[in-house]
């Protein structure tokens, strides 16, 4: 037989770290004017926290027999909070601001206290999901400070694909890391045109080297072969077949030396010549379901790219053109589901029923 009486040593650990005796370690936290002391137990810390162990490992103690560490990147306030945690394993929070929620993560990630990130990771998309929404910059700056944020990076990658303007019309966009741009503009379902992911790919990769110029004219074979590694895994992401002949002639040929020899080529064929069979391996347009007056199509068989080609075929565009269902979505109507077979029922009459005198209608 066993027993667990857990709430009572939590308890006895916390009024431990209560007390002015025994302590063998001073932590200083914060920055003039907001600065206070902690006093903690090493062998405490060194067991709760991998970051502790190993900043003990070589941190000397003074001659009064105390040792001493400074943190002044983190508030008291949170640092008190975490310390609760380390010596009780409870978390208070109840009267927090949700700000405060994200920045203890944020400590509890760098401390290494893993269970306590995973809860937060947790319960912040649970139940604050709106509210980081809202104040998405400050929880994207939080989420990019460690790759061990797994959970909320995904939350702010999956917001940033409805809306994309959040991150890349920020100032702060060429700043983001090579990892999370390629985890942005991978996604099919990427809310904006191609040929603006082009524009910002190039801008971050420029952003990266700031000794080049805008002007691809005057690049040296250095230069080229300086940017064309910094956009190395990005490049291959952007769809650009999608782009229009206008926008590939405008926006991308100028720049025709950082793309693939054999890319290229192929690029310049599928607008040269209308009878070339696409290769196999080139990604369609991406899922956009706000462009225009297209919205969300409500069907099971019809998707945005099968709309696309029907509209091409409506208004006679690129009809003949072996690349065109491979080219940006063209959606100029508005489809409204008038019969799904699986949900009204297959019947001759249920058909007349519900699409008779219905005016501009497509039948699959």
């Amino acid at each position: 037989m066993s027993a667990e009486f857990f709430s009572k040593l939590s308890q006895n650990y916390v009024e431990l770290l209560e007390d002015n005796e025994y302590y063998d370690i001073t932590i200083e936290v914060g920055e003039d004017p907001n600065v206070k002391i902690f006093r903690a137990h090493m062998n405490i810390l060194c067991y709760r926290s991998p970051y502790f162990r190993r900043v003990m490992a070589s941190n000397k103690k003074k001659d009064n027999g105390l040792a001493h560490i400074k943190f002044p990147n983190i508030s008291p306030e949170i640092f008190q909070i975490i310390l609760r945690y380390i010596y009780g394993g409870t978390l208070s929070l109840n009267e927090q601001e949700t700000s405060d929620f994200l920045k203890v993560l944020a400590v509890a990630d760098e401390l290494r206290l893993q269970e306590l990130v995973d809860y937060l990771q947790k319960y912040l998309i649970e139940n604050k999901s709106e509210w980081m929404e809202e104040n998405f910059e400050f929880t994207q700056r939080i989420s990019l400070q460690s790759n061990n944020l797994v959970e909320l990076q995904q939350f702010c990658v999956d917001f940033i694909a409805k809306s994309p303007e959040k991150i890349f019309k920020t100032l702060y966009f060429t700043s983001i890391s090579e990892n999370f741009l390629i985890s942005l503009i991978k996604r099919d379902d990427l809310q904006m045109k191609e040929i603006e992911i082009w524009e910002h790919v190039l801008k971050w990769g420029l952003a990266q080297n700031p000794t080049l110029v805008t002007d691809p004219n005057v690049w040296s074979d250095d230069d080229i072969k300086t940017l064309k590694n910094t956009l190395l895994h990005c490049l291959p992401l952007v769809r650009f077949f999608s782009l229009s002949s206008k926008e590939y002639s405008q926006k991308v040929r100028p720049y025709k030396k950082l793309l693939n020899k054999q890319l290229y080529e192929d690029l310049l064929n599928s607008y040269l010549d209308s009878d070339r069979e696409p290769t196999e391996n080139i990604s369609l347009p991406r899922n956009i379901g706000n462009i225009g007056n297209i919205g969300i199509i409500d069907s099971k068989i019809v998707n945005l790219n099968v709309v696309s080609i029907i509209s091409r075929w409506i208004n006679k565009i690129d009809v003949n053109h072996k690349f065109s269902y491979l080219r940006e979505l063209y959606l100029p109507y508005k489809f409204q589901l008038l019969i799904r077979g699986s949900r009204d029922g297959f019947t001759p009459k249920k058909f007349h029923t519900l699409c008779d005198n219905k005016h501009n209608t497509v039948t699959l």
